[in-house]
Formats: C-alpha cells, structure tokens, sequence
C-alpha cells in the first residue's frame, strides 16, 4: 500500500522574550511568548533524513530573539510580519514556503509612587518598576505566504460580568428541562476574540496602528457587552461584533468565544433567609459555550473554527 506524506510543518514553539528599552528613565517592556511555524519543500527531511533544505528550529529562535534586539518590538503585529518576511524571503535556496507566527503578550503596569521623592518630576509612576496585570493576553497570528500577509489578532482571558440587565427565558422545553426561566440575572463570561484584519502587506500599503487598533478593539467589545441589553449571550455575542466592525474600518471578521460563567441563586431559606438576586453559587465547570463569527458582506471568513 503506497503511503503520502501529507501536510507539515515544523518551527520553535513558545520562545519567551521579554525585550526592555531603556533609551531614557522611564523603560517600556514588551513580553511576549512567539512561536514559530515553517512550510516548504522538507519532504526530504521527512522521507530521507536528509537536512539539507532543514532550517534548524533552534535558528528560528535564535532569530527571535536578535530581530528583538536588532529592531526592537513596537506591536507584536509588526514584529510578526518582519519574523514571517524574513523566514519566507531570506531563507537560503528558498526552500520555506510560507511562515506563521503566534504570539501572546503579557501586560504590566506601571507601580505608582506618589509618595516618593526619587520618582519623576510630574509623575506618581515610577519609570523603571512593574507589576503584571490580571487582565487579558493579547494574541497575534501572523501568516505570510511569499506574496499576501494574514493578519489576525485577539484577546483571551478576559473576565466580564453584567450584574442585572440579562434575561434567559421562552426557550425550548422537554422532558429533560430543569432550568427555570430567568428575568434578572448575572451575565458572565471569559471572552476569547479573533479579528482579522483587511490589511494584506501589498506594496506602498502602510500598516494600521495595530496598539491603537488593539485598544479600539477591546473599548468597542467591552462598550457593548456592558451596553447590550442581553436576552442571551448569543445575542450579547452578535452585539459585540457587530459593534467592532461598524466603529473599526480595518478589521473585516470578528470571531468571539463565550463561555458561559454560570452564577445560581443559592437557596437560603433552610437558613430563614430570602435571596432577593444577592448571592450566588460562582460554577466553573460545567459551562454554556457560545461561539460565533461576524464579518462584513463579501468578505470570506478566514478565522478557524476550533
């Protein structure tokens, strides 16, 4: 029975890099965790053990990290771009095809100190100490073929809660149905979103803000969770993508996970006391999963569905 190698691809997976610049007293940090991931023409390397045409995965990360010093980060979008141009275009033999490269990165803050006389004058932030915040990870993919750029970034981990203006009922009944229908309740989830955007790297066309884009992004997603009065978390979901296209011109798809961060009444009467929508049972497992994608008209959904 004859046997094809199928599709493949090989590169360096989590390289954390945490890249200081220190061009004045006040420092900026970018920390990031950047994978990297090759195709090309390794069907030797697979059938024959040759390496020839075999880009060492220790190089890839080795390039992360001089590029780092070398061009400095100043989005991890632009850095992507500039890894999965250079493993694509500068690579001996042109034996990589396309490059994709995943990255998260982690925020800090700022410690404030406005107590103390050796801080910056003008400033409760000391220039040179962080603490690292709680909040969301910001992702990037970034896919380059040899001739188009993909662009897709995102958000996950990103904890949100309505305390009222949420309603769930009117729904489908069987023999199987517990859940009582709900007309004030607690709306929560861990949003992962996805934004592609219409950026493609032609030539003569300039990059967005992708720092500016990326806060725009959040606001807008954010705003509408908090503005949507929600009948569900599909409808939240649609209001939240609907909300980032009409307000950001450069994005054309918005894929959005929601799982359902179930908050239940706990029942206090054993205890002679009335729960009036006050305190809540906090379930991590199980949970509702609502995903979606919203996209402009005409435009082809490229997020994967996972």
């Amino acid at each position: 029975m004859a046997h094809v190698l199928g599709q493949n691809q090989y590169g360096k997976a989590e390289n954390r890099i945490v890249r200081i610049r220190r061009d004045s007293t006040r420092h900026e940090i970018k920390d990031l965790n950047v994978s990297v991931s090759l195709r090309g023409e390794f069907e030797d390397v697979h059938l024959t053990g040759s390496n020839a045409n075999c880009l060492p995965t220790d190089t890839t990360k080795n390039t992360v990290y001089a590029f780092a010093k070398k061009y400095g980060i100043e989005s991890a979008e632009a850095f992507g771009i500039l890894l999965a141009r250079h493993f694509v275009d500068d690579t001996e033999r042109g034996v990589v095809h396309g490059a994709r490269i995943r990255i998260e990165e982690y925020a800090w803050d700022r410690i404030r100190t406005p107590g103390s006389s050796t801080r910056l004058t003008g400033s409760e932030e000391a220039g040179h100490s962080f603490v690292r915040t709680g909040q969301e990870v910001r992702t990037s993919e970034i896919v380059y073929d040899g001739e188009a750029v993909r662009v897709v970034s995102g958000l996950k981990d990103l904890v949100v809660m309505n305390s009222t203006d949420s309603e769930f009922w009117g729904y489908i009944k069987d023999g199987y149905t517990t859940l009582r229908e709900s007309y004030d309740r607690i709306l929560a989830t861990q949003v992962t979103a996805r934004w592609k955007f219409g950026h493609s790297g032609g030539d003569g066309e300039a990059q967005p803000d992708w720092n500016r884009s990326y806060a725009q992004v959040k606001r807008h997603l954010l705003e509408a969770f908090a503005e949507t009065y929600s009948y569900s978390l599909q409808q939240t979901l649609h209001a939240m993508g609907t909300r980032v296209l009409d307000n950001r011109a450069e994005v054309d798809e918005v894929r959005l996970e929601l799982p359902n961060k179930h908050h239940f009444l706990v029942d206090l009467e054993p205890f002679g006391l009335k729960n009036e929508n006050e305190v809540y049972f906090a379930a991590d497992r199980m949970y509702g999963l609502i995903e979606g994608t919203v996209h402009r008209e005409g435009v082809v959904p490229v997020i994967p569905v996972a």
